[in-house]
């Protein structure tokens, strides 16, 4: 296409942002060139930025950074801060339980995690009491790296290159205390063939790009000019209305599991402790039922518990029951079991199951949503899918179960398949999968049999087989994406691009 037939195809608004660029003489951006006045509207200039890098008169760069700020004013250091300074006025240890006299009740488990991880205090029991002792970090620390970014971000918003990127990592982590902004800079620059078209004569003129009946009709299209098209420029692409990546995924994943002869259920997203972790064998110590990790409901709090079921479990708890195991040893609590919460996995839903199917066979898969209190980052949300398929069967043995992951994993379109020990609270023997993707093999899933610590309250005499995956994890496989968040957000562009097989 030659200089003359490109003036005829530019538009009033193409043409005042060649001219506006000319006469700054240099690379510009949009904002710069909207601030010159010869635009209503940015939006104007970036429209006609598009087709004019399309047409090769400029080029279009960009480049993106993040920007960090306080999502709140803080009112009080950190709580391990204020924990720290406590022990420190206090000849450098306390015990255990005077630590809520630094810090909220609930901000306990929060600070002492924190002291461990940043190496200020550490826990000692040789004295047959529990004691938080400073450490000679904590002692000469008097500023910690994420306390020094906090303090930055005190005075506003700061650039990611004036941050440590470790600390900020460290301060996403925690919930509330930071906010991400993504900031893109774009710049306009002239191209050869673009000066060429400016020094060739480029005036602004206004033009009817549409032909209404009322210009036809008053012959007024005789005095007014009409907007040239080039047809050989490129148009816009038609898409046609499809599915969801996670929509598409989830129904093949429901027919391979069908076609397996699995049968699908789902239970309640709240669940008492007792169902998603007590039945399971989970000690009521262990960290994931701690606030930090799990949503608890606060009206209403918990759910009576009346199933006999409840007195064998806690028996198993507390010494074992008639497995052969001792138990986890400690005093079990029907007050903590009738906790109500979200639940934090699907394998609550196999062992409500199993606990009204408790003969074989049994062959069922749930596809359904769990909680977790995480902060969101690329890799975690609080809220996500999880696939999990049990097998109870007379002949059910570990050889079967990995048979079984293998054929799932291989209509999955994964040819090659390994496993490796691994270590669940409620199957043993346990195994962790892996799939061998572009070349590098990575961890998708977890499996094992269900402990008789698990089956034996239930009357279930034969083995259970289970395994597990995470639903978003083999979705961004599938999709090459790096950022979990993806999957959710209303991106157009990914969902047009998205093959429909």
């Amino acid at each position: 296409m030659n200089v003359s037939e490109i003036l005829e195809g530019l538009n009033a608004n193409e043409s005042r942002l060649l001219l506006a660029l000319a006469s700054k003489g240099k690379p510009t951006s949009p904002e710069e060139i909207f601030s010159a006045g010869a635009f209503d509207q940015l939006v104007e200039v970036m429209n006609a930025a598009s087709w004019l890098n399309a047409k090769g008169l400029i080029t279009l760069s960009e480049t993106s950074y993040k920007c960090y700020a306080l999502k709140k004013p803080l009112d009080a250091p950190l709580p391990e801060r204020r924990a720290l300074e406590y022990i420190l006025n206090n000849d450098g240890k306390i015990e255990m339980a005077d630590l809520s006299k630094a810090v909220d009740s609930s901000e306990v488990s929060i600070a002492l995690g924190w002291l461990r991880k940043k190496n200020l205090a550490s826990i000692d029991k040789s004295s047959g009491k529990t004691m938080i002792i400073v450490t000679e970090e904590g002692k000469s620390k008097t500023e910690t790296d994420d306390e020094k970014v906090l303090r930055i971000l005190s005075n506003g918003e700061a650039h990611e290159s004036d941050l440590d990127s470790k600390a900020i990592a460290q301060l996403k982590s925690r919930q509330d205390l930071i906010s991400e902004r993504i900031v893109t800079d774009r710049i306009l620059t002239l191209t050869d063939l673009g000066k060429e078209v400016v020094n060739s004569g480029l005036e602004v003129k206004e033009e009817v790009a549409q032909l209404t009946p009322e210009l036809i009709q008053s012959g007024k299209w005789k005095d007014v000019a009409i907007r040239k098209y080039d047809v050989r420029t490129f148009a816009p692409a038609i898409y046609p209305g499809k599915k969801h990546p996670l929509s598409i995924i989830a129904d093949e994943i429901r027919t391979i599991f069908t076609s397996m002869g699995f049968k699908e259920i789902d239970e309640q997203y709240v669940q008492p402790a007792f169902w998603n972790m007590d039945a399971l064998f989970t000690p009521q110590d262990h960290p994931a039922r701690e606030l930090q990790d799990t949503f608890y409901l606060a009206h209403p709090q918990r759910a009576e518990l009346d199933d006999p079921v409840v007195e064998k479990v806690a028996a198993i708890h507390e010494n074992g029951g008639n497995t052969g195991s001792i138990g986890w040893g400690t005093k079990w609590s029907k007050e903590e079991a009738e906790k109500l919460l979200l639940r934090t996995h699907t394998t609550v839903n196999s062992i409500k199951y199993l606990s009204q199917h408790t003969e074989p066979p049994v062959k069922v898969f749930s596809l359904s949503k769990v909680f977790r209190k995480e902060a969101i980052d690329a890799t975690h949300l609080p809220e996500f899918t999880q696939i999990e398929g049990i097998i109870m069967d007379e002949d059910a043995n570990f050889d079967m179960l990995c048979g079984i992951i293998k054929e799932f994993y291989r209509r999955m379109g994964f040819t090659d398949i390994r496993f490796r020990p691994g270590y669940f609270p409620y199957v043993e023997p346990s195994l962790e999968v892996e799939v061998k993707f572009r070349g590098k093999w990575m961890e998708l899933g977890g499996a094992g049999v269900f402990r008789p610590e698990v089956t034996e309250p239930f009357g279930i005499k034969h083995p259970v087989l289970a395994w597990g995956m995470g639903f978003e994890r083999l979705a961004m496989l599938r999709w090459n994406l790096k950022d979990l968040r993806d999957l959710y957000i209303s991106d157009i562009e990914m969902l047009r691009e998205n093959p429909l097989i």
